[in-house]
């Protein structure tokens, strides 16, 4: 009697991979929200169905994975590592830039030779020293740039913090990830509330499923609980006037959450 081999599927090869598992607990989504506007800001999806699994790959193997949260690290929490699954349950960090170019279909075909570790492991933050502010510099009194004083930058909490706010307006940015404009929500008054409370001005934040229920509009004041990080709003492209912002908005808050109106 002959026996037949069966060959079985091949799922993925995880002997090729280099694993970097994250250091620390990381931020997981609070609810599909979350996750929706996360994935829309790292780029990585541009579809109305927000894409749920995403390749993994080098030049000799490809694997899927999910993201299951991120990390945040900077002076300021401005930059983000993914934490992503693999079918074996394995966690690794990757840049969300480097897993968006995995997603390409020419994505290491390039590359010539064997991968080195480089190509097979991602490195935890590769970019983060080019990025991180530089110490102050002495300045000569007779140049000419020390004629223009600048306003101090805020030293922003890392960690999420209590606000309070005001609704200023709605605005529109321009998404260049899924190229259409993308409406905003506007604060004024934007103070974080802690034992030496910190004046922010302007901030914004992207107008989620979660802040909609709130029906919120211009001059009603809030409470709530975030983060806080240095990013200026992009401006909407071709806007009306009445979703244009008159002052710049220099700061963005991330899931807000705990809202009250007060």
């Amino acid at each position: 009697m002959e026996i037949m081999a069966i060959t079985l599927p091949h799922i993925e090869d995880s002997s090729l991979t280099g694993y970097v598992p994250p250091k620390e607990e990381y931020i997981i989504f609070t609810d599909e929200s979350h996750y929706e506007e996360k994935v829309r800001e790292w780029g990585l999806s541009s579809t109305k169905e927000v894409k749920r699994e995403f390749w993994y790959k080098d030049k000799t193997y490809q694997r899927l994975v999910t993201i299951k949260g991120y990390e945040e690290f900077g002076v300021t929490g401005q930059f983000n590592s993914l934490v992503v699954e693999f079918q074996d349950g394995n966690l690794t960090c990757i840049f969300p830039d480097f897993l968006k170019d995995m997603q390409s279909p020419n994505f290491g075909k390039e590359t010539k030779g064997s991968p080195d570790e480089e190509t097979v492991k991602p490195v935890r933050a590769k970019a983060a020293p080019a990025k991180t502010p530089s110490k102050e510099k002495t300045v000569n009194p007779a140049s000419p740039s020390s004629k223009k004083e600048k306003t101090p930058k805020l030293e922003l909490p890392e960690e999420k913090v209590h606000f309070t706010a005001r609704v200023k307006q709605f605005a529109l940015s321009y998404n260049h990830f899924k190229e259409e404009n993308e409406e905003v929500v506007i604060l004024e008054h934007v103070i974080i509330q802690q034992d030496e409370p910190i004046e922010a001005g302007i901030a914004w934040c992207s107008y989620s499923k979660t802040l909609k229920k709130f029906e919120l509009s211009p001059g009603e004041s809030l409470s709530f609980d975030g983060k806080i990080v240095a990013k200026t709003l992009p401006k909407g492209k071709d806007a009306e006037e009445e979703f244009i912002l008159d002052v710049p908005a220099k700061y963005k808050i991330n899931n807000p959450s705990k809202i009250v109106k007060d």
